[in-house]
């Protein structure tokens, strides 16, 4: 048979015995030469099983397809009939073993089929012709059948595009096959239009995206043609790809398993067989019939980019849906005229031709050719492509481009000289039409509606002959049924028919398709498109000025020029246009592929380089490492010993080298360029600037090949193939440099990437397995071993030959080339790695760069260095304000080191960019509050390396990121952690820093020993007597809080025990009682100190005495047991406790086992007004008193310990019984005008005016005048219990609660403890359950709120302000706040109103104590003054128990706990209600934020320790205050404060201003409150400022230009830039009061300095003194700044304490650092060459190792600087001509560097030496 003449074989089948379809009769019998026949057909004719079936069914017809071996397809058209069994019996005994009484039906139907298999796809011609062979045998027609499937199997189809032909079968029928214009074109009828209408637009597009990615999809549906209709139209919208995976349109039941296949599929399945596509967990499913589309939870489909989606959907539904843009019109048209299915079709098919020219415009652009002859390879350059359109994220396109369709696509279109098609006339000439009209869907549907046009023409081009007269059964009348069984056909007759046409053949003239080639257009270049779009490129014309610059002062040697603009050309790197820049600015300093430069000039240009590449991805989809790679190879230094170093030596630590896409991009690149260059010069034109691509030329070539001889042939391909293979020299050399490390033995790249192990993803399509297996091959034979690089140099060779072995079979490198090639590889790595030992040896000999100097912290008395510095950077967390980001300077990153003492941990350092490189960074915290440390690794933007780090993070709310430099060994960083880790959990608290300051470690054990063994012994003894000399003594009330004179406080020689307040006539209880109980023995060690606060507070409320009789005093309700004297009752309450006189200690002893931790309620304070009690005491064990009245005695004697303290209420004396109470409602909030005080409203008597009656006083806090009012009820048994709630927010309840009696005792307990407890109607307390918090919630909120506050890397969303407020809200730390307040205010509001109440939560010492201590600051004017509040810690946190170490994780032991902030969460609850009420409260926000500090710094012994047993245990209570050798040293907080107190208002509120008796009711809710400041704030400039005497010493504001510095300047201006992360906002800003006092210190200061300036002017220094430039009056000003007092500065440092920089172009900024200029002053400096002398002010700086001079002194600018690593001597010079005149001659020096000789002439010979001197004491430093 002729190749072209299409074949048709034919088969029947029937329903056999088994149900299997069996093939009657086949024709042609053998199979054709070029067409062999499908096995399995039978499968196919009945997809759902061969059966019988009771009733006849109409005859069907669909058309399945089956894929051979060569990914042929087959059309099977199947047309299926069905006729009577004769001998159903016979069929069923085959079939089933039915029992025989089973009913059969009386007539059965068995399927037959006609199958037509075909190569090509015309449905409705096989319809026909199936459809006349039926009508014959029906109809009965004279025409043999044998004649007409001869003439169907030997019709000839015409091959030539758009050609017709009319066939008959010769039965009277004729019709038309029409071919295409175009084949490569699919044919699609109505199909997409079809599945459209099916399934919806946006199910489709799914399932288009869902095909191209490559997933799986199953189509179901009832109807066979549907399922083949659905497949063909979703291959169709696919064009120009073809679709390369499994394709089954319609497959059998029985192949069902092929479903579970891992390969991408297209199949089709019968709705029939859905059950069996349920559990298949990764396939989408498409329902034709539901028109719903299922995608799988695990499947996740890439959908095409935005805005493209939008449009092609917009456009579709105009398609499909033209009225829906005019259905809302008031006057519509009258119809809008639909199109045609057809039609529809076809323009969908356009839009996705037009979203393909959308997606793969300008991609011949990024096309390599690496071989045109004899056959052209090409290959896509994706990454190029993907960076060009600017998509390189996209998810969809990088699939579709990584995917089997594009690699077809691509070995197809690309070739450059063949036939074109419309997709090619698309791409080529319509794509600037395409973009131009995206946003406009109407001119969009013109050009849509074009190209459907085209696509119709296609599949009709001569619509007006396409007729189809064929003879059919008649249509209207009901067929008729075959009377006869199907006939058997005679083989032989067919058989000569086909012999005959055979034979015709043969004599006829063969047929040729004429095929058009021609080069193919490539289409407008990419990169205008992305210019014309605009944004892409988005890089300010400044920024590409500033790397020009740069660059140019490299190479002009302008070094300083160039280190300033440094930080601006790294931070402009981080655009694309500005890396563009910098490698075609650094092209143009090549010169014969070698640029040679200085040391300095080298590691700018590799710093540029690093910073360049840093950003880079792996792809390198911009191309930066490509323009880069040459340019590595070009720039080189000359080291020692005639060795070289170059460029690429320093840059290998980036992702991009080790990508296998990245080198075969590049090699393809190359390869294109040579190949290019080949053709040019032997070109016929001889024209080498010839402006043809690379594809044009091998179009040219290609058409020429056929016209060469066979020797031209063959000599161009061994050019070609000889220039792939130096190629693939020239890169195993460039690679080898990329990947072999500097120094071998640390392989940082390798390892990192796992190179060996690199299975190379590459966009290329022929993948070769011979490849790897050469390569281990060859990598053997070549016998290299090297001992001890052996590692590195294997991956690398590994590496290099996986690559060589896959271009070279691409690109068709002989077997000879390639074996040698892979002989050279590991000689090339050798080589290379003995260079590469030589440079790594002489660069270690280089000088190392001159870092700026460590500057050392101040530290406290008694703080000792643990480690000394390690120099570190630091660098930017989550907070912007630091890093410049939020304007301002860039602080940070900062260069400097970090220091471990035994208190804190200290970086001190100075920004890394220059312009504010004179200012001071300071970042510290306490080591006990460190909460997580995290190794990280750092890339540091001046860097090239990768540095190791560590992530700290305290709960002071500090963050330290910092990366070690690499003179900082790895050894050294780990001992460093260590240390960390032994500081922050020491074994013992007394390892804590607050005991081992100032003494030995080996002393302290010692003390301790001592200290338990005296302790318990006096304690009972010793406890009563001083308790009862303490309440003994008369105590004075203080009506009015007054503060001290300023004079006693501002002197800083008042006494230290000097009470700042003594108003009253005797002085302070607390100094009396100590100083006696000190002196009358000093083996006292009983806990006096927090013992008398309990004590004293409770002789204030007027509550007990120390009696044990219940007859001495009837009259006082209460007395002081000392029933815990010896801590046995309970370990954690105080020694001693309140209880009701008529209980006695046994009682208690008994009832404490009720209570966890045994800790009993007990009082804590009395209303001074209504009397009422507040109870603290932890929850029950069980059910106890709450519960059912059980009827054991612990249980009794504990409801009469209840009872005993109501009875004590004297509203429950003075009432004849309960039912005299007036009723009692809530406290109602009026919205009358009597506004924010609460009042009482009685319902009994509703008239009874509010003054009548004894109203509640209390204060609401007012927000902005919000009239946000809020009730508290005291039935709030229900009301907390969640069964009401009226208003969520907490706003003001309406309703009233109509309960005539209120409780005398409420118990606040656990709402969880509570559970199923009854009440006791009877009984006379009531209990309220709560839900409370546990300290887990407080810890992860605690996490949470700190993260949020300072996080730990930049948050990458636009709004960042945003994200921290969703960050906070996520902590529910203000949640916590509001519970805890709500709780409190409650409980207020009962107290006030006249009931007891007993706080009764968890363990009774973090709740409780939080809820207890708010309610009697809220209730208390006393405890909101500085000795009230210290009282109300001492007694309610410190004596009763609070576990400060277990909940601050302070000790080993407590590690695992983790840290409980819940004394911080009560001191922002203090916070919270001094915003609100500022004038109630004596000690300011800052005294807060110090106790907020220091509670977990562990520099005061106040807050270690769980319990007063443990600190008296320790003997820690009394040698608080007892020890007075060591001054310095503080051992409690309180005694601090106290000092402080004396010499500044710091902690004095100046707005307080008390109402008398004032209860204060806050508002609690969410809205109301604020976030403190203490976790957002920071100073760089010092560190945290609740260390005083670290802070003291800094100037607090600009100094004025002191003295004659003044008379000569310029006014200058009093403003100042102030940056508030760096500035104490309250120094620079402070207010009047702290101002006035500053200004009477400051005149102080000026008098001493005066004084002490004045005796130095009469000794011999004086001269020099000037002459250096001291200016005493400028260094010492500030808040409490005494330089000749405390002598803590040297005269040496004096000099720049306070004098404004210079060099730094802030002028804001002030040098705080003394050793900055370590001497300064005027020297005549002789010009270049012909250039005179002139004066300059010369500054020499020891911290930046430099000689900077100005014009002026006052100069911002500086001139130029003198490196002093450069300098060699300095020696004692000559005047030269032009020198100044009068001047000795011993006034002359000189300094030589490396570059030149300076000369230099002081003032005289004095001043010259003192110069010399200081330059060389600097050269020796270094």
């Amino acid at each position: 048979m002729h190749p072209f003449i299409l074949c048709f074989s034919l088969c029947f089948c029937v329903g056999g015995s088994e149900g299997q379809g069996r093939i009657l009769q086949r024709f042609p019998e053998k199979d054709w030469e070029d067409n062999p026949f499908p096995q399995g057909l039978e499968l196919f004719c009945q997809p759902s099983g061969w059966q019988l079936v009771p009733e006849r069914k109409p005859p069907s017809f669909f058309v399945s397809v089956l894929t051979d071996i060569n990914s042929e397809r087959h059309y099977c058209a199947c047309f299926t009939f069905w006729k009577s069994v004769e001998n159903p019996v016979f069929y069923f005994e085959a079939d089933e073993d039915d029992s025989p009484d089973v009913l059969q039906p009386a007539q059965l139907y068995a399927p037959k089929s006609l199958v037509l298999v075909s190569r090509l796809d015309h449905t409705e011609v096989f319809r026909n012709c199936l459809s006349l062979i039926y009508t014959v045998h029906v109809d009965g027609l004279t025409v043999p059948m044998e004649t007409v499937i001869g003439n169907l199997l030997t019709c000839i189809i015409p091959i030539a595009g758009g050609s017709q032909r009319t066939i008959t079968l010769g039965a009277g029928d004729r019709q038309v096959i029409q071919m295409p214009i175009n084949d490569s074109l699919p044919v699609s009828g109505c199909s997409v239009a079809q599945l459209f209408r099916q399934l919806g637009i946006v199910n489709v597009l799914c399932l288009f995206c869902a095909a191209l990615t490559e997933h799986k999809i199953l189509f179901l549906s009832s109807s066979y043609q549907r399922l083949t209709d659905a497949c063909r139209a979703l291959l169709a919208i696919m064009f120009p790809l073809k679709y390369s995976f499994t394709y089954v349109p319609i497959l059998p039941g029985k192949l069902l398993e092929v479903l579970s296949t891992p390969t991408p599929f297209i199949i089709g399945v019968n709705s029939h067989f859905r059950s069996e596509t349920q559990e298949l967990l990764d396939v989408i499913i498409a329902d034709l019939d539901g028109g719903t589309v299922t995608i799988p939870e695990c499947v996740h489909i890439s959908l095409l980019p935005e805005p493209l989606l939008h449009h092609t959907q917009t456009v579709i539904s105009m398609v499909l849906d033209p009225e829906l843009e005019v259905a809302d019109h008031a006057f519509p048209p009258s119809s809008v005229q639909l199109a045609t299915l057809k039609i529809q079709d076809k323009e969908i098919r356009a839009v996705f031709l037009w979203l393909f020219a959308h997606l793969f415009q300008g991609y011949r652009w990024c096309l390599h050719i690496i071989r045109i002859h004899p056959e052209p390879v090409i290959r896509f350059h994706k990454a190029a492509f993907l960076g060009q359109r600017a998509l390189a994220e996209d998810d969809f396109l990088m699939k579709v481009l990584d995917g089997m369709a594009f690699a077809g696509f691509v070995s197809e279109r690309g070739p450059p000289y063949r036939a074109t098609d419309l997709f090619d006339d698309l791409i080529a000439n319509q794509v600037e039409r395409i973009r131009q009209e995206t946003g406009d869907p109407h001119k969009v549907m013109k050009h849509i509606k074009e190209l459907a046009e085209q696509l119709f023409r296609n599949e009709n081009p001569y619509p007006a002959v396409t007729m189809h007269r064929v003879q059919r059964t008649a249509e209207n009348a009901q067929p008729r049924l075959p009377q006869t069984s199907f006939p058997h056909l005679d083989e032989v007759s067919v058989q000569l028919f086909i012999d005959h046409a055979a034979a015709k053949l043969k004599t006829a003239p063969p047929v040729v398709k004429a095929e058009l080639k021609g080069m193919v257009p490539t289409g407008p270049p990419l990169a205008d498109i992305v210019d014309r779009n605009g944004n892409v490129l988005a890089n300010s014309a400044r920024r590409l000025e500033v790397v020009r610059n740069c660059i140019t002062y490299i190479f002009d040697n302008k070094m300083l020029e160039a280190k300033k603009l440094m930080p601006a050309v790294l931070r402009a790197l981080k655009g694309r246009a500005a890396r563009v820049c910098l490698t075609q600015e650094l092209n143009l300093h090549v010169l014969q592929n070698r640029a040679v430069l200085d040391d300095q000039q080298f590691d700018y240009i590799v710093r540029m380089m690093n910073c360049t590449l840093q950003d880079c991805s792996h792809m390198d989809e911009h191309g930066i490492a490509a323009a880069l790679l040459p340019l590595v190879t070009a720039f080189c230094r000359k080291l020692g010993g005639g060795i070289t170093q170059f460029a690429y030596s320093c840059v290998q630590e980036h992702m991009v080298w080790t990508n296998m896409q990245f080198w075969e991009a590049m090699f393809y690149s190359d390869v294109q360029k040579h190949i290019r260059a080949l053709y040019l010069e032997n070109g016929e034109e001889g024209d080498t600037s010839s402006p043809l691509s690379a594809l044009e030329l091998a179009s040219e070539q290609s058409r020429l090949w056929p016209t060469l001889s066979k020797e031209q042939q063959q000599e161009r391909v061994q050019k070609e193939e000889s220039t792939v293979f130096s190629q693939a020299i020239h890169y195993a050399n460039r690679m080898s440099y990329l990947l072999l490390p500097l120094d071998t033995s640390k392989n940082r790249l390798l390892r990192n990437t796992g190179l060996g192990d690199v299975e190379s993803v590459s966009n290329s399509y022929v993948t070769n397995s011979i490849a790897g297996s050469m390569a281990e091959s060859y990598d053997t034979e070549s016998g290299f071993e090297d001992a001890e690089s052996s590692d590195v140099a294997n991956s690398v060779v590994r590496f290099i030959n996986r690559f060589v072995d896959k271009v070279c079979n691409e690109s068709g490198v002989t077997n000879e080339h390639l074996k040698a090639l892979h002989t050279m590889i590991p000689d090339i790595v050798q080589m290379h790695i003995e260079t590469l030992d030589a440079v790594h040896r002489e660069s270690k000999r280089l000088p190392p760069i001159q870092k700026p100097k460590l500057l050392r912290p101040t530290l406290l008395p008694g703080e000792e260095f643990v480690m000394d510095g390690m120099r570190v950077h630091l660098i930017t967390d989550g907070r912007e304000e630091a890093t410049g980001a939020m304007g301002g300077p860039p602080l940070l990153p900062a260069e400097g080191a970090i220091f471990l003492s035994n208190y804190r941990l200290i970086f001190k350092g100075t920004p890394t960019d220059p312009l504010v490189g004179e200012q001071v960074v300071t970042r510290s915290f306490p080591i006990a509050s460190l909460t997580k440390e995290k190794r990280i690794s750092v890339n540091l933007p001046m860097d090239q390396l990768v540095q190791e780090g560590l992530q700290l993070r305290s709960c002071t709310f500090q963050l330290m990121k910092i990366a070690f430099d690499e003179e900082v060994a790895s050894d050294l960083a780990e001992v460093f952690r260590k240390h960390m880790h032994k500081l922050r959990y020491p074994q013992h608290v007394q390892g804590t820093f607050a005991f081992t300051v100032g003494q030995s470690a080996k002393l302290a054990v010692e003390h301790k020993t001592k200290d338990k063994n005296q302790s318990l012994k006096t304690l009972s003894k010793n406890l009563v007597k001083s308790a009862k000399r303490t309440i003994g003594r008369q105590y004075v009330t203080r009506k009015k809080y007054s503060p001290p004179t300023w004079e006693n406080r501002s002197s800083f020689q008042s006494e230290m025990d000097e009470d700042e307040i003594s108003v009253s006539e005797e002085p302070d209880q607390s100094s009396l009682t100590l100083s006696s109980t000190i002196r009358s023995s000093d083996r006292q060690t009983m806990s006096n100190v927090v013992e008398r606060a309990c004590c004293r507070d409770y002789q204030r409320l007027g509550l007990g005495t120390l009696s044990n009789s219940l007859t001495r005093s009837k009259n006082e309700p209460f007395r002081i047991s000392t029933v815990n004297r010896m801590y046995t009752v309970c370990r954690s309450y105080p020694g001693l406790l309140i209880v009701p006189q008529s209980i006695p200690d046994s009682t208690i002893q008994r009832i404490c086992r009720c209570y966890r931790q045994n800790r009993f309620p007990v009082v804590c304070w009395r209303n001074s007004r209504t009397k009422a009690l507040l109870l603290r005491s932890a929850g029950l064990h069980a059910k106890g008193v709450v519960g059912p009245s059980q009827a054991d005695s612990t249980s009794l004697e504990q409801e009469k310990y209840l009872q005993a303290i109501i009875s004590s209420m004297p509203s429950y004396s003075e009432a004849s019984g309960r039912n005299t109470l007036s009723g009692f409602t809530s406290s109602h909030m009026s919205n009358s005008a009597l506004g924010q005080r609460a009042r009482v409203i009685s319902l009994s008597q509703p008239r009874v005016s509010v003054k009548a009656r004894n109203s509640p006083r209390g204060k609401w806090g007012s927000i902005r005048g919000s009239g946000r009012l809020s009730t508290y009820n005291p039935d709030v048994g229900n009301r907390l219990a969640g069964k009401e709630s009226p208003q969520t927010n907490g706003g003001p309840s309406e309703t009233y609660f109509l309960r005539q009696q209120r409780a005398y005792l409420y118990i606040i307990g656990d709402k969880s403890q509570l559970k199923g407890g009854k009440q006791d109607s009877f009984q006379q307390w009531e209990v309220v359950p709560i839900e409370v918090f546990d300290v887990r919630q407080v810890k992860n909120s605690f996490k949470k709120l700190m993260k949020a506050c300072v996080p730990s890397s930049p948050n990458t969303e636009p709004n960042t302000n945003m994200n921290f407020h969703r960050c906070l809200e996520e902590s529910e730390w203000m949640n916590l706040l509001h519970k805890v307040l709500q709780v409190s205010v409650l409980v207020v509001e009962l107290l006030d109103n006249g009931s007891s109440v007993m706080v009764s939560l968890e363990d009774g010492w973090d709740v409780t104590t939080q809820v207890v201590s708010l309610v009697q600051l809220l209730s208390d004017p006393y405890y909101r003054t500085i000795d009230g509040f210290r009282l109300l810690v001492e007694k309610e946190w410190l004596s009763f128990g609070h576990r400060f170490s277990h909940r601050g994780a302070q000790t080993l032991a407590s590690q695992s706990s983790g840290f409980t902030p819940v004394f911080l969460q009560f001191l922002d609850c203090v916070h919270q209600i001094h915003l609100q009420f500022p004038m109630e409260f004596e000690f300011s926000q800052y005294y807060l934020k110090f106790l907020a500090y220091h509670y977990v710094s562990n520099r005061f012994r106040t807050f270690l320790l769980d319990s007063d047993y443990e600190r008296i245990e320790l003997g820690v209570l009394y040698e608080e205050k007892g020890e007075r050798k060591n001054p310095q040293v503080c051992k409690s907080v309180w005694d601090y404060i106290d000092r402080l107190n004396k010499k500044t208002p710091i902690f004095y509120n100046y707005m307080f201003s008390p109402e008398e008796e004032e209860v204060l009711k806050p508002y609690s809710f969410i809205s109301n409150l604020k976030v403190w400041d203490f976790y957002t704030e920071e100073m760089l400039s010092e560190g945290p400022s609740f260390d005083w005497e670290l802070v003291r010493g800094r100037p607090e504001k600009p100094q004025e230009e002191a003295g004659d510095r003044q008379e000569t300047t310029a006014p200058k201006s009093q403003r100042r830039i102030v940056w508030p992360c760096y500035d104490s906002l309250s120094k620079v800003l402070p207010d009047a009061i702290t101002k006035l006092l500053q200004v009477r210190n400051k005149a102080e200061v000026v008098i001493k300095i005066k004084l002490l300036s004045s005796l130095l002017m009469s000794s011999n220094l004086s001269h020099q003194r000037r002459s250096q430039g001291v200016y005493l009056q400028e260094s010492g000003v500030g808040s409490s700044i005494n330089l000749a007092l405390d002598c803590e500065v040297s005269a040496t440092s004096t000099p720049a304490a306070g004098r404004p920089s210079t060099s730094t172009l802030y002028s804001q900024f002030q040098s705080t650092e003394s050793e900055n200029r370590s001497f300064e002053g005027i020297l005549y400096k002789k010009g270049a060459l012909l250039k005179p002398w002139k004066p300059r002010w010369f500054v020499l700086d020891k911290t930046k190792h430099q000689l900077r001079y100005y014009e002026t002194r006052q100069d911002k600018d500086c001139k130029g600087v003198i490196d002093l690593a450069e300098v060699e001597s300095v020696f004692p010079g000559t005047p030269t001509m032009g020198a100044p005149k009068n001047i000795d001659d011993k006034a002359f020096f000189d300094l030589k560097t490396t570059k030149r000789v300076y000369n230099f002439c002081a003032q005289d010979s004095t001043n010259a030496q003192l110069w010399m001197d200081s330059i060389q004491s600097c050269l020796s430093d270094a």
